[in-house]
């Protein structure tokens, strides 16, 4: 049993930080491919406090996204445990905790100020990494097997 928590936990972990630097990173780049914003992807700008790299920041965050939902949604019933329950976790808590809580921390308006095209390109994006974590959690589940 603590054998399988373990996994769960290594492999939440790296689907979530994979996932954030090919699928949340991918959605960002065809969003701006198709003319909605400019991010800065991969971006290398030291993050406060202790000055690690944005993405570096992003792709541990991710990580711990990734364990969470490796607990949530295995306890989801039917087809709830596969890529729909990895993405709906992806556009429901993450991004209700991105838009609602993160923010007001840093002294910034929830939701970004409802701004388009974020209000419409964020979900997709959060959705395309959710999808990505399904897909790595299940390579990662069979690797530590």
């Amino acid at each position: 049993m603590l054998g399988n928590v373990w996994r769960m936990i290594v492999a939440g972990f790296i689907a979530g930080a994979l996932s954030v630097m090919v699928f949340h990173q991918l959605g960002f780049y065809l969003a701006a491919e198709l003319g909605f914003g400019r991010p800065n992807l991969y971006n290398m700008r030291p993050v406060p406090p202790w000055g690690v790299p944005t993405i570096v920041s992003q792709a541990f965050w991710g990580g711990l996204w990734g364990v969470l939902g490796a607990f949530v949604v295995e306890r989801l019933p039917g087809i709830l445990k596969g890529a729909l329950g990895w993405t709906l976790f992806g556009i429901t808590l993450v991004l209700a905790v991105n838009w609602f809580v993160v923010p007001p921390i840093k002294g910034a308006p929830m939701g970004g100020g409802w701004r388009l095209p974020g209000v419409v390109v964020v979900p997709i994006v959060y959705a395309l990494w959710g999808y990505g974590m399904w897909l790595f959690y299940g390579l990662a589940r069979k690797l530590l097997r």
